[in-house]
């Protein structure tokens, strides 16, 4: 079975309590947590003091997702907030190798994000510094948009890489993923679903996780 890791970006954030007593009673695995800067990315969502508030709200793994600029400036002040696993972005990193490291040296599980236009071999030399790939199956930035159908042969690119590579990284997919396109993603390789609107726009969101996880 697939960690299902539900997107608070599409929670409604005036019950964001609400929204994690829900994930805390699911069978969902993880609590993904998508940070924007408005640089990297042309939207802004939250914050190092709203996923610290998260943490507390809490004990689901919190796997937060930096689409910024410069993430290395804010390492230790995402981890103080109380993440456990800190993606990165291959795009904003000029030296990734050592943001990985730095990520670790931290007692943090280290991820690279990776955008639809950007070629899986581009990280395929650090493949096995990284605990995570987060294969964007949308452009990042905003939620509720529809899978990239091409995304399904990149995870399958990526999980011969790491089959190669004799790596032990998860794959997980953030973007467009639904009861009815679920199967196939992890069919492609996929191990971590990360689900959004599926989750918080059904009208029984811990069902919805519970089928996710039935699913795959």
């Amino acid at each position: 079975m697939a960690i299902i890791a539900p997107s608070l970006l599409s929670a409604n954030f005036l019950q964001l309590e609400n929204a994690c007593n829900m994930i805390n009673a699911s069978e969902a695995d993880w609590l993904h947590l998508d940070v924007m800067d408005g640089r990297f990315v042309p939207n802004i969502s939250f914050g190092i003091p709203v996923i610290s508030a998260v943490r507390k709200a809490t004990k689901k793994v919190c796997d937060v997702h930096l689409m910024i600029e410069e993430p290395e400036k804010f390492t230790q002040a995402f981890k103080d907030a109380g993440a456990d696993i800190l993606t990165v972005h291959v795009e904003t990193c000029r030296h990734l190798h050592r943001n990985l490291q730095q990520i670790k040296s931290l007692g943090m599980k280290a991820g690279i994000a990776i955008n639809p236009h950007t070629p899986i071999e581009s990280i395929k030399e650090v493949i096995a510094d990284a605990d995570l790939v987060c294969v964007m199956s949308v452009n990042p930035g905003f939620g509720g948009q529809q899978f990239i159908n091409a995304t399904l042969s990149k995870i399958e690119k990526l999980k011969n890489i790491i089959i190669q590579s004799n790596a032990k990284t998860l794959i997980e997919v953030d973007g467009g993923v639904t009861l009815e396109n679920a199967s196939s993603i992890v069919k492609a390789g996929a191990n971590v679903l990360v689900a959004g609107n599926t989750v918080f726009n059904s009208k029984d969101p811990a069902e919805a996780i519970r089928l996710l996880k039935n699913l795959s």
